[in-house]
């Protein structure tokens, strides 16, 4: 219908709250992997969407800084893209840098942005933080995109 916001495509989505622990990123992956399992094609997304939810639920887990506090995870895919968003109660925006070759992290970010069609961060709605976002597209890391 003319003039709605619903998208294109049809949409799976699943969303789970995480407590802040260095576990939460193998269960986002997990739910990941079972939200793939019930989508056509979903299996395209999984190597580069695995890769970023680690990373996003890594960097919430670690640098939110609000104990006691739990992070939820969202995931929406159709047969063109992958949203992944992890909301945090942190204030305080992600920002990519650029660390040293002795570094032991500090890369996240980085892969972010060169493996993401998109990401960005804003203010939640819902409550205090942030959300930090991004989607990918259907293809293995190495592919040409």
């Amino acid at each position: 219908m003319p003039g709605t916001d619903r998208p294109t495509n049809p949409t799976s989505a699943r969303n789970a709250w995480f407590p802040r622990s260095r576990r939460s990123p193998q269960l986002a992956r997990r739910m990941l992997r079972e939200l793939l399992d019930t989508v056509p094609g979903g299996q395209d997304f999984l190597e580069v969407g695995e890769l970023l939810t680690s990373e996003l639920v890594g960097n919430a887990v670690l640098h939110s800084g609000m104990p006691g506090r739990l992070i939820r995870v969202f995931f929406d895919v159709d047969d063109t893209r992958l949203r992944i968003e992890v909301h945090d109660a942190s204030e305080h925006p992600p920002v990519p840098r650029q660390p040293a070759a002795t570094d032991g992290c500090g890369r996240g970010l980085l892969l972010v942005e060169a493996l993401a069609l998109k990401w960005g961060h804003s203010a939640r709605t819902e409550g205090p933080g942030k959300v930090v976002w991004c989607e990918c597209g259907p293809y293995p890391i190495g592919a040409a995109t």
